[in-house]
């Protein structure tokens, strides 16, 4: 016997109306990823460990396999490509380049939404702050210190154009 139940959904995403149906246990990460084709929130773990599927919904940072597409149904969500306009996101994007905070870039998607968020709640952290924000991001290529760096580089940008 088969009880999956199709729900019809829209949702804003990055500005746009995208609508469908899905099942009610479909996660926000495969309707974005299977309905919306947004390719920029990455697939890890499907379980909330990595980070690789984080984007902003509802204006608050989350790991989308662990929120329910129907959840999102008449909410808004933005994904790394959408917010490539953002003052701060371009500042972050631009310091992890030049830090070398890019290797494979399967992580980076997240850690920037990630980074991004954390920033705007706390724009004056610690860099054992910003090690502690990004934790839930997992990365197998940069050890992390060069991630850290870039976003510390962010801070201090920030702190030097206040003064």
């Amino acid at each position: 016997m088969n009880y999956q139940k199709e729900i019809a959904i829209k949702v804003q995403v990055n500005g746009k109306t995208l609508e469908s149906s899905v099942s009610a246990e479909a996660s926000l990460l495969e309707f974005l990823r299977q309905q919306g084709g947004i390719v920029d929130v990455k697939c890890g773990c499907s379980k909330g460990d990595c980070g690789t599927c984080t984007v902003v919904f509802e204006g608050q940072t989350v790991k989308s396999c662990l929120v329910l597409a129907a959840q999102a149904n008449n909410k808004e969500v933005w994904t790394l490509k959408g917010l490539e306009e953002d003052p701060l996101m371009k500042k972050l994007q631009e310091s992890f380049v030049r830090h070398g905070a890019v290797q494979c870039g399967f992580c980076i998607p997240g850690m920037l939404v990630t980074a991004r968020g954390f920033l705007l709640s706390n724009p004056d952290p610690s860099r054992a702050a910003i090690r502690e924000a990004i934790s839930g991001n997992l990365c197998r290529c940069t050890g992390y210190q060069k991630i850290v760096d870039a976003v510390w580089a962010v801070v201090t940008e920030a702190t030097a154009e206040r003064a």
